[in-house]
């Protein structure tokens, strides 16, 4: 069942990719992001809807407004960041886009090691030199 179901998702997206004609890929496009917005409403109204339920509303106020800043600005992040990701593959194809946004690991990983004086060891380096090898063997 695996090998059968495993490839489908990734020859449909190298199919999609092959679409040359600006009108189609825009259908294409607006089809493939529509459902990761509408898992964001729902899942955003589902943790509103149980912080209602659960009457812990008044908690929202016990929270910092340095805190309510970085969770905007996170979020605001979040959003620019998949704006990109997405005009980058508008621009580029799938199969270089890709393995450049999976360099975040490596990004995470180094700026918790600076900023966070969390430890590096043989193995998250190993993890993020082999990501990041990979990453310039598939682009370039």
């Amino acid at each position: 069942n695996l090998l059968v179901t495993f490839p489908a998702p990734i020859i449909l997206a190298l199919m999609l990719n092959e679409i040359t004609s600006t009108r189609y890929k825009r259908v294409v496009q607006t089809v493939t992001y529509l459902p990761h917005f509408l898992s964001t409403v729902v899942v955003v109204g589902m943790a509103w809807a149980m912080v209602f339920l659960t009457h812990a509303q008044g908690g929202l106020s016990a929270i910092s407004r340095r805190s309510w800043l970085f969770l905007i600005l996170s979020g605001l992040a979040t959003g620019a960041s998949w704006l990109c990701y997405y005009r980058a593959l508008q621009l580029g194809s799938a199969s270089k886009v890709a393995p450049v946004d999976k360099l975040s690991v490596v990004l995470t990983v180094l700026l918790a090691a600076l900023l966070l004086r969390e430890e590096l060891t043989a193995r998250s380096l190993a993890g993020c030199a082999l990501i990041t090898a990979g990453t310039l063997l598939l682009v370039l």
